[in-house]
């Protein structure tokens, strides 16, 4: 197994692929008390892991789609995947990811 990678809040930021994603990591980080900052660090870490190991089946599936019909859509995970890593988008502001 490949050695964990050393994450700072930069590298999370470019690793999340939506700017929706990349806004909240910034807003859980400038509004989370100090005391449970590791805890949310430690989820949005998580979630930029868990979405290293779907890219290639992510970079698949769109590749079998290049010429999908204009009936077919095509299904953004992203907020699965966040959920599953502990994230909670209806936290309320200033109150961190708690």
């Amino acid at each position: 197994m490949a050695a964990r990678q050393t994450w700072t809040v930069d590298r999370l930021h470019h690793a999340l692929p939506h700017s929706a994603s990349r806004q909240q990591l910034l807003a859980d980080v400038n509004l989370t008390p100090i005391d449970e900052l590791s805890a949310v660090l430690d989820r949005w870490v998580a979630a930029a892991e868990a979405l290293q190991v779907a890219a290639p089946r992510i970079a698949a599936v769109r590749a079998q789609h290049t010429t999908a019909s204009s009936g077919d859509t095509a299904v953004d995970h992203t907020a699965d995947v966040l959920r599953d890593a502990g994230h909670r988008a209806d936290r309320k502001p200033g109150r961190g990811a708690s």
